[in-house]
């Protein structure tokens, strides 16, 4: 095993962080024992959105107030979650946000990733049509 990444349980209304667990593919570890227990101590399953993991010098992303569990992955595996982790482009997130327009749904998800990404407040507001207000309460939230 080449590094180690951190699992974590993303807390309830919490800005997506890292990758979903299910985004990055089969992991080794994810059928090991100790995950296997920590996912059950939780009650949480692997697939769940909120079961996240960044790798190895990432650990600055995860919430304070978030259950943790270091991870082995091979060299292969770590490419795989640090390529899922890596940030969408400013361009890309705000194409996403330019097609909101067409739709209403997840929005306040959508808000929290295009904050993550950087962008401000009013030029999401701007490309989405929303109203500031409701962008700032998707924050609180």
């Amino acid at each position: 095993m080449a590094d180690e990444a951190l699992l974590f349980v993303l807390p309830e209304r919490h800005p997506r962080l890292g990758a979903a667990l299910s985004a990055v593919g089969e992991l080794e570890c994810s059928q090991s024992p100790a995950v296997l227990g920590w996912l059950g101590a939780h009650g949480i399953p692997a697939s769940s959105e909120r079961v996240r993991i960044v790798p190895a010098g990432a650990e600055v992303l995860v919430p304070e107030d978030a259950e943790r569990l270091p991870v082995p992955l091979s060299e292969e595996e770590t490419l795989r979650v640090e390529h899922v982790c890596a940030p969408e482009s400013v361009t890309d997130m705000e194409s996403e946000l330019i097609g909101f327009r067409d739709t209403t749904q997840d929005w306040r998800s959508l808000v929290h990733r295009a904050l993550t990404a950087g962008i401000p407040a009013p030029r999401i507001a701007q490309l989405t049509g929303l109203d500031p207000r409701d962008i700032v309460q998707a924050v609180d939230d």
